[in-house]
C-alpha cells in the first residue's frame, strides 16, 4: 500500500472523538498518526493500520 507522510487516511472505525480522519506523521514498521478531530497522536503497527484504511486522500504537491 502506497502511504506517504502528509497523507490523510480515512479509517473504517471512528476515533472516540468522532473523527475518522488521520494525518500520517511518520512511516516505517509503525505509523505515527494525528487525529484531525482532537489532535491526539498515536503510533500503531503498519499491518494493523493498513487493514483498517478505507480511503487515502493525498496532499497535492505545490510547486
Amino acid at each position: 500500500m502506497d502511504v506517504r507522510v502528509g497523507d490523510i487516511l480515512i479509517m473504517k472505525k471512528q476515533h472516540p472523538c468522532g473523527s475518522s480522519q488521520w494525518r500520517v506523521l511518520r512511516i516505517g514498521a509503525d505509523f505515527k498518526m494525528k487525529c484531525l478531530g482532537c489532535s491526539h497522536e498515536v503510533m500503531s503497527p503498519r499491518s494493523k493500520i493498513e487493514k483498517n484504511i478505507k480511503k487515502i486522500q493525498r496532499e497535492e504537491a505545490h510547486e
